[in-house]
């Protein structure tokens, strides 16, 4: 118990974090055409932010079956590294079942809380570290998913800028840092750009433009900048 209580207290900061991102993402997928029950029952499924918001932007322009499945795991690939590291540092010992559910739990956030971990995990404490971000994320996704119901459409329209503003707060942290993720980042863009506008790319869906800018931008920036050739951005320049 006392292992379970310290995890989730280290989970409530997490939890209360996802609430309006989730908020957010019930309020699209039901304003997108989702019916409450789906939007709600993909969060309760998922605890994967970004995959979840990819992934209904998907449905919802009626891609493909193979489109959803390649973007959406190329999105959330980072949380089997993340589930691989974490197996490192738990207590010997623990069966099948209970790694799969802690790896169900895995975010980037409940991840860098419990690398900091200085002993062995036990079960108690990664059952508590994953409560409460998942109760934050499915009840967030209800209130979403309920108040389009309240809002007036002009206050639902202006609610989309919500989902780039919060992609747009995860890139620019980073990138104020290292000029390797400006470039990777612009790269990216570039080629969702490309294969956008221009004429003879119109044949490629929006959900193979993600794969391949996804890729175009890892591959280029692992080629051009490895990681011991990486360049910050000190505060002096």
């Amino acid at each position: 118990m006392k292992d379970f209580i310290k995890g989730f207290k280290g989970g409530i900061p997490i939890g209360l974090g996802y609430i309006p991102v989730s908020f957010t993402f019930g309020f699209m997928a039901v304003s997108g055409g989702l019916p409450i029950w789906l939007a709600i029952f993909i969060s309760m499924s998922n605890l994967t932010s970004s995959g979840q918001f990819a992934g209904t932007n998907l449905i919802l322009a009626d891609a493909s079956y193979f489109e959803i499945t390649i973007t959406t795991f190329i999105i959330n690939i980072r949380y089997m590294l993340m589930s691989l590291s974490l197996s490192q540092k738990l207590k010997p010992g623990i069966g099948t079942f209970d790694r799969l559910l802690f790896s169900f739990g895995i975010t980037d956030e409940t991840f860098a809380v419990a690398s900091m971990e200085k002993t062995d995990i036990s079960p108690a404490y990664m059952y508590g570290l994953i409560s409460f971000p998942y109760i934050g994320w499915t009840s967030g996704t209800i209130l979403g998913a309920y108040t389009t119901g309240i809002l007036p459409n002009s206050l639902k329209g202006a609610m989309g800028i919500a989902l780039f503003a919060m992609f747009t707060a995860l890139i620019i942290p980073p990138a104020k840092h290292s000029k390797t993720i400006v470039y990777i980042v612009c790269i990216s863009i570039a080629t969702t750009c490309m294969l956008k506008y221009i004429a003879f790319f119109k044949f490629v869906s929006s959900g193979f433009r993600i794969i391949i800018s996804t890729f175009a931008g890892a591959g280029i920036g692992a080629l051009l900048f490895p990681d011991n050739t990486t360049e910050r951005i000190d505060s002096d320049d």
